[in-house]
């Protein structure tokens, strides 16, 4: 069975983030679910690489925790 590809690469654009704050992905992880977010880094790895659909309420944490603003998840998206 052939999967579909994502439109919009939007874990590539996490993951540089996450480095570009000096994070792990377990780090990254701990601090979202000290924001009430129930997240494993499993679920958190699949985010990354587009294997699972982002919640509003993780990009918004994300935002938090990275320091910037929502059009960063965005950049270079066609």
């Amino acid at each position: 069975m052939q999967k579909l590809r994502p439109d919009l690469d939007i874990g590539h654009n996490i993951g540089a983030l996450r480095r570009a704050a000096g994070l792990t992905q377990e780090q990254t992880v701990a601090k979202m679910q000290l924001m009430g977010l129930e997240i494993s880094k499993s679920t958190y790895a699949k985010l990354e690489t587009n294997r699972m659909n982002i919640k509003v309420s993780e990009l918004v944490a994300l935002k938090q925790i990275f320091a910037t603003d929502f059009n960063a998840f965005f950049q270079h998206l066609v």
